[in-house]
């Protein structure tokens, strides 16, 4: 059981909120606080109109146009919507890894502040909740003194267990009432069959993966006589990493992710496979990146 404080520095905020000054103009609703969407039928001002399909309600049918033109058309209105956002964080013990400065969950912790700081922004609900073989499920809220608590929580996280997504995922579905942004970010070194599972539990809901991993372990770098160490289990191997073990391993990492991949395109989630040696705008400006007009 690690009792490392996991600290994020006040200058990443500053950074962050030069980063999102600069970027907030292109980024898409899914993180505006107070958005605006078209909807047919009753709401606050009418805004347009378009022809009429099969299931919209007759109340919302303009018929002076009709009368004009002989063609149905229905009202469009402007209304708020507010999207709420779930951030899972890993807190299993593999995240404790680091072969740098920085630990995964480091690096993830500071990817999940990153998400809520921006919907703190638009004044939005948010969570973070960590797990590992259970979740640890907080009540979403709003606000910056609510952001700072929660990193504050984050920083004392003792990282321990195993992963159990499926499990987890399963548990943290019953406490979603509605429609929401759920980011997922693991390094998801756990039985694919698993990870697919909480993909399609979620699959009505608009889903962001984020893989973290070190980059020892994005590309094996390790050569001749080495010992293994499962960091979850405490298991230790003797091995000789040649050359054909490097590439046998790249290989399986890389059907692992596309078996990910393949699963997220299934029901149009998006992911992303991060390594702790870039830097963390970049890596964070990746993943925002398709949420950008």
């Amino acid at each position: 059981m690690s009792d490392k404080k996991h600290t994020i520095d006040v200058d990443f905020f500053r950074q962050l909120d030069r980063f999102t000054f600069m970027v907030k103009k292109r980024m898409s609703s899914t993180y505006a606080g107070s958005r605006r969407s078209l909807h047919s039928g009753k709401g606050l001002d009418t805004v347009g109109y378009r022809e009429y399909n099969r299931g919209d309600e007759l109340k919302s049918v303009d018929w002076k146009a009709y009368a004009r033109s002989e063609k149905l058309y229905v009202r469009q209105f402007e209304e708020e919507k507010s999207l709420t956002t779930h951030i899972l964080l890993d807190a299993s013990k593999s995240m404790d890894y680091g072969s740098g400065d920085i630990s995964k969950f480091e690096y993830a912790t500071m990817l999940a502040a990153g998400f809520a700081y921006l919907v703190t922004r638009d004044n939005d609900k948010f969570a973070i909740s960590t797990f590992s073989q259970e979740a640890d499920i907080t009540k979403p809220r709003r606000g910056r003194r609510y952001l700072l608590q929660t990193i504050e929580r984050l920083e004392s996280v003792k990282l321990e267990g195993r992963t159990n997504i499926d499990h987890v995922t399963n548990l943290y579905s019953k406490a979603i009432s509605s429609r929401s942004l759920i980011v997922i970010i693991s390094d998801f070194l756990d039985d694919p069959a698993s990870i697919e599972s909480a993909i399609y539990r979620f699959a009505d809901h608009d889903l962001l993966l984020v893989q973290v991993l070190d980059r020892t372990e994005s590309m094996l770098t390790l050569h001749g006589h080495s010992r293994l160490v499962d960091v979850e289990t405490g298991v230790k191997l003797d091995t000789y990493v040649s050359e054909d073990f490097k590439s046998e391993y790249n290989k399986k990492l890389a059907e692992h992710i596309a078996r990910i991949t393949a699963a997220c395109d299934k029901v149009g989630a998006e992911f992303y496979t991060v390594s702790t040696d870039v830097p963390i705008f970049d890596a964070f400006l990746n993943t925002i990146s398709r949420r950008m007009w």
